[in-house]
C-alpha cells in the first residue's frame, strides 16, 4: 500500500473559487505542498490559509521563478524525492496548484517524477484564462471561433504570425514581454481590441485597455485577451 498524489488546483487567487472536491481533499490529507519563491511566502498556500486544518506535515518547494530549466529540474527532483518518501509511508499528498494543474501548470513536472511509481489524481481548477474572462465581462469567444493561446516569450515574429490569424487570442506568460506584445498589436491593428488584466481575482486586481496601460513591463499574473471582433457576441 501506498498512498495517493492529488494535484489540486486551487483557482487563480480568490480562496471562493477552490472546488469542493479540492476543499474535501485539502483537509484530509496529512500531507500538503506547495510552491514558493526562495525567499518569501507562497502565494499557493495564501490562497487556501483559511481553508487549512491545522497539524498537516508542510512541505515548502521553494525555487527560483525564472524560465531557465535549472536549478529549477533539481528542485523538482528534491521535492519528488520528499514527497515520494511520504507516499512510500502510506501518507497521502496534495500538492497546490494554482489555476488549473495541467494549464501550464508547474505540477506536470512532479507528475512526470511520480506517475509511474505512485497513484496520481489531477483535480482540476479554475485556471486564469477563465478568470480573466470573468472578471473583464469579456467572453473568450463564439460559435465558430478559434481561441489561441499564445505564450508572449515566443519571438515577435511568432506572435505576430500567430496573431495575425486569430479570431480570438489569449496572451499569457507576458511580464516583461509587455512592450514587445504591445508593439506586435499594433502593427496588426489589434492594439484597440485589447484588454489588460493583472492578478485577475485577487484583492490587487487591475483591469484596462491594453493601449492607456503606461507600464514598460507587467507582474507575472497579468493576461492579454484580444478578439477580432471586438467583442465576441458581435
Amino acid at each position: 500500500m501506498t498512498g495517493k498524489l492529488y494535484g489540486l488546483g486551487i483557482g487563480p487567487g480568490d480562496p471562493e473559487l477552490l472546488t469542493l472536491k479540492a476543499l474535501r481533499l485539502l483537509q484530509a490529507v496529512p500531507v500538503v505542498a506547495y510552491p514558493a519563491p526562495e525567499e518569501g511566502d507562497s502565494l499557493a498556500r495564501a490562497i487556501v490559509a483559511s481553508h487549512l486544518p491545522g497539524g498537516q506535515t508542510e512541505i515548502e518547494i521553494r525555487m527560483p521563478m525564472v524560465a531557465a530549466r535549472f536549478p529549477a529540474q533539481e528542485v523538482y527532483d528534491w521535492a519528488a524525492g520528499e514527497i515520494g518518501g511520504h507516499l512510500e509511508a502510506d501518507r497521502d499528498v496534495a500538492v497546490l496548484c494554482e489555476g488549473d494543474p495541467f494549464f501550464y501548470g508547474s505540477f506536470m513536472y512532479l507528475f512526470g517524477r511520480v506517475a509511474e511509481r505512485f497513484p496520481v489524481e489531477v483535480v482540476p481548477g479554475v485556471s486564469s484564462l477563465t478568470a480573466c474572462a470573468a472578471v473583464l465581462g469579456a467572453p473568450l469567444a463564439a460559435r465558430n471561433d478559434v481561441l489561441t493561446v499564445i505564450p508572449a516569450t515566443l519571438e515577435r515574429h511568432e506572435l505576430a504570425q500567430l496573431l495575425r490569424d486569430a479570431e480570438a487570442a489569449a496572451i499569457i506568460k507576458v511580464g516583461r514581454h509587455l512592450q514587445k506584445v504591445r508593439k506586435v498589436l499594433d502593427l496588426l491593428g489589434l492594439l484597440d481590441r485589447a484588454r489588460y488584466v493583472e492578478r485577475a481575482t485577487m484583492g490587487e486586481q487591475r483591469i484596462l485597455p491594453l493601449d492607456s496601460l503606461e507600464e514598460a513591463g507587467a507582474p507575472y499574473f497579468s493576461m492579454i485577451l484580444v478578439h477580432r471582433r471586438g467583442e465576441a457576441w458581435t
